[in-house]
This record gives C-alpha cells, sequence and structure tokens, in this order.
C-alpha cells in the first residue's frame, strides 16, 4: 500500500459539480489500495473575492485579520470535499492547517513553513480514513495565530505534508494537462512536458510560470519528492518532476520537446557529427511574468558602497527583487543609474523605504513603473551556445519588442518588457526555438485566470 497526497487547485473545486467529480477521483485512488491524504485550495475566485471585500472594508489589507478571513476559503472547500466523499460510502476527515501539523514563522501574509508535524493526519490515515487538509495556512510556532503562505500556498502545504508523511508522490491537481512549454492560454501550440528536472522546473516557476509555486518545487528538490502534475478535468498523464526520469520513461534527451527543437536547429541526431548534437541546448521552455514592476533610482553617486546601502534599505523592508541593472556612470556627473524589479505588491513599500535613505545615499530621484513584463526562456546547456542567445534577441527584434533588462544565468534567459507585447514576445520566442506542437491545441478546463 503507497501513499499519495494530492492537492486539487480552486478550479478543480469551483463549484458542487467540480467538487463531486474530485471525490471521485479521491476514492478512485483509495481503491487502488492507497493511503489518500488531499490538500484543497479555497473554491474557484473565494480568495480573491474575499481580497476584494477586504479592500471595500479598510484601505490596508495585512496581519492578522487579514490571515483569518483568508483561511475561510480553504475551510468551506475542505468540509465540503469530505461531505461528497462521505456520500460515496469511503470515511473522510478534514483538518485546517494548524490541525494538520503545519507550523510557520510569524510572517503574517507571507509565512514560511518550519515544521510539519502531522501525527493527527498520520492517525486518520492509518484508520482507513480519507484526510482532507485546507492548503494555503499554518499556525506560528510564537504567537499561535492563524498565518497563511502567501498566494499559491496550498502547493507547498502538499509537498511540505508528502515530506512529512514520506509520501510515495505528491500529485499536483489543475486546470490543464501538465507543464507545458508555455503558458497554454497564450501560446496555443504550447507542448505538454512528459518530464522536467527540478533544477529547469525551478526557473520556470521563479520566472512566472503559473503551473507551480517555486517554494513548492524548492521543497519538493530538498526533500527528493516526485511531483506529478495533472488535470483533474482529465484522466490523462501528466509531467513529472523529479530528479531522475520516473522508470520506463524514454523521453529524456533528445527525445523532449526541448531536445528536439535544438536538433531541428542544429545537427541531426544520424548527421555523422558524433557527440556534437548532444551538447545541443535543451530548451524546457518560455516562462513570462506580469506581477512585477521597475524602479529605478536616479543619480546614484558611483563609488563604493552605495549600492549596498539601497539594497540594504529594500532588505530591511522585507522586499524581494528580482533583476538588477547599473547602468555605467556618467564621467561628467560620476553618477549612475541603478534599476531592479519586484513584485508590485511590494513597489510601494520598498518606494517609502529609499525616500527614507534619500539623505545618507544622495540619489536624486525614483522612478516607478509597474507596467513591465519579463520573459525567460530556460533551458539546459544556455552557456556553451551562443546560438541561443542570438535566436532569443533575434525572435524579439522580429516581433519589435523592445527590451529594457537583460539577466542571465547558465539555464535562463530573461528580458523585461512592455507589458502589452507581452504575449507576442512569448509566441515569438516559442516558435523561434520550434516549441510549437504539431498537434492539437493544448487544452484549459477552467480558471479565469484571476
Amino acid at each position: 500500500m503507497g501513499l499519495v497526497v494530492q492537492k486539487y487547485g480552486g478550479s478543480s473545486v469551483a463549484d458542487a459539480e467540480g467538487i463531486k467529480r474530485v471525490a471521485k477521483r479521491i476514492v478512485e485512488a483509495k481503491k487502488n489500495g492507497n493511503q489518500v491524504v488531499v490538500v484543497v485550495s479555497a473554491m474557484g475566485d473565494t480568495t480573491d473575492e474575499l481580497i476584494d471585500l477586504a479592500k471595500e472594508v479598510s484601505p490596508v489589507q495585512t496581519g492578522r485579520e487579514f490571515d483569518m478571513l483568508l483561511t475561510a476559503g480553504e475551510r468551506i472547500s475542505m468540509a465540503l470535499l469530505a461531505m461528497a466523499i462521505k456520500s460515496l460510502g469511503h470515511e473522510a476527515q478534514s483538518f485546517t492547517g494548524s490541525q494538520a501539523g503545519l507550523i510557520t514563522d510569524s510572517a503574517h501574509n507571507k509565512a514560511r513553513i518550519i515544521d510539519v508535524t502531522p501525527g493527527r493526519i498520520q492517525t486518520s490515515v492509518d484508520e482507513g480514513n480519507i484526510a482532507i487538509v485546507a492548503g494555503f495556512q499554518g499556525v506560528s510556532q510564537d504567537s499561535k495565530d492563524i498565518t497563511t503562505l502567501g498566494r499559491g500556498g496550498s502547493d507547498t502545504t502538499a509537498v511540505a505534508l508528502a515530506a512529512a508523511l514520506e509520501a510515495d508522490v505528491c500529485e499536483i491537481y489543475t486546470d490543464v494537462d501538465g507543464v507545458f512549454t508555455a503558458d497554454p492560454r497564450v501560446v496555443k501550440k504550447a507542448r505538454k512536458i512528459d518530464w522536467i528536472s527540478f533544477e529547469d522546473m525551478l526557473e520556470l516557476a521563479s520566472s512566472g510560470s503559473k503551473v507551480l509555486l517555486h517554494r513548492c518545487v524548492e521543497y519538493a528538490r530538498r526533500y527528493n519528492i516526485p511531483i506529478h502534475v495533472r488535470s483533474s478535468f482529465s484522466g490523462l498523464n501528466g509531467t513529472w518532476v523529479s530528479s531522475e526520469p520516473p522508470g520506463g520513461y524514454e523521453g529524456h534527451g533528445e527525445g523532449t520537446p526541448g531536445a528536439q527543437a535544438a536538433l531541428k536547429s542544429g545537427q541531426s541526431k544520424d548527421s555523422g557529427q558524433g557527440d556534437q548534437s548532444m551538447e545541443q541546448a535543451i530548451i524546457s521552455g518560455v516562462a513570462h511574468d506580469t506581477s512585477e514592476a521597475k524602479i529605478t533610482v536616479v543619480g546614484v553617486p558611483d563609488k563604493p558602497g552605495e549600492a549596498a546601502v539601497i539594497f540594504r534599505a529594500i532588505a530591511d523592508a522585507e522586499v524581494n527583487i528580482d533583476m538588477v541593472v547599473q547602468n555605467v556612470s556618467a564621467a561628467s556627473t560620476g553618477l549612475t543609474d541603478i534599476s531592479f524589479t519586484l513584485p508590485k505588491s511590494e513597489g510601494r513599500k520598498a518606494i517609502a523605504a529609499l525616500e527614507k535613505a534619500q539623505g545618507p545615499i544622495g540619489f536624486d530621484s525614483l522612478r516607478y513603473d509597474d507596467q513591465i513584463a519579463k520573459i525567460s526562456l530556460v533551458g539546459a546547456g544556455m552557456k556553451t551556445n551562443p546560438g541561443v542567445t542570438a535566436t532569443f534577441f533575434e525572435a524579439l527584434s522580429e516581433a519589435k519588442v523592445n527590451i529594457e533588462l537583460i539577466s542571465t544565468s547558465e539555464i535562463r534567459i530573461s528580458v523585461v518588457t512592455r507589458e502589452d507585447d507581452v504575449n507576442e514576445a512569448v509566441r515569438a520566442v516559442h516558435s523561434a526555438f520550434g516549441l510549437d506542437s504539431e498537434s492539437d491545441e493544448a487544452v484549459v478546463y477552467g480558471g479565469t485566470g484571476r
């Protein structure tokens, strides 16, 4: 008997029919001889609706009471799902995050898990029950207050429970059939990836891919928990995310969509070039992110320590930053500009922190721009394949997309563009690397994209 942790997103349990469909899938897993633990998100757009309601009654939506409000959505889902499972003749018990043993720090609205003590969950499944856990939430170790893990935190809840319970697999059910080479809502011809490594999935998630939260992938990699991304709306096999391809998998190497595209643009497998084709870049996919903003600190004295003061002020405000670019110093003035990207939701906090530090730093002004988007190409072997960079920028040029910032790593190239250009840019890059599917268009079964 194996132990399976399943997570169902909001689109999967958006209404009563969805909850009953999910209940049947869970019961099927139980009938197959598995112990089953389920993590569930709030129904549909419930979380967004609660946030909108909070904005109507208060200009500031943070802290303890905001967490108390947002956790209501998952509690509704878990209770309804347990009822649906019982109506099918199987026993189920629902648990809040705190009852399930999700211990976090005290950072409301973006808490991090510091321990998992799933004693009650283990006892429940040992007694033959299906355990239903409210995702996205935990309890502070210090204050004992309810906390939330940030948007998408149900994925992290599921992987954390899978690690603590030593589950065989963590299945993440969503409204698409797996991880695709691009967002299928934007690129209709995106290919489904059968298997992807933790490292490539981390880059895609960090770059804006919405299928899995990067914290969830980090946790899975740390504890080596294989993730199977699937759709709750179909019976199709999804995408495996793991350190190694699953047994019997034949899509590794040149069989993967990204490698096929690389071989199309380079030497064929049977071209007589020996091992040359084996070093072609393997492109995993194209991700985009419209949730970031850009701050430019104008007129910074170009001398040692100034950048450190700027980013210490940002760090003390608990603001996460992404891409950073410093311009060449103007010889006549000895001043430079420093630009960086950050979540739009933290823009006001970052501006306030920098304004307080303007005196000690001595910069001229701040510019804030929240109409940007980030586009990222992810794949192995990019550092040793200069043609990848050229193809990437040629595709953006042909699509008449202007580039504002550039950042690279061994397996990623990211650029910042105008938000209005992002869809066209993603489609252009996706096609340029031969990632377009030659079969049917990708299916998005549900969800509003809010």
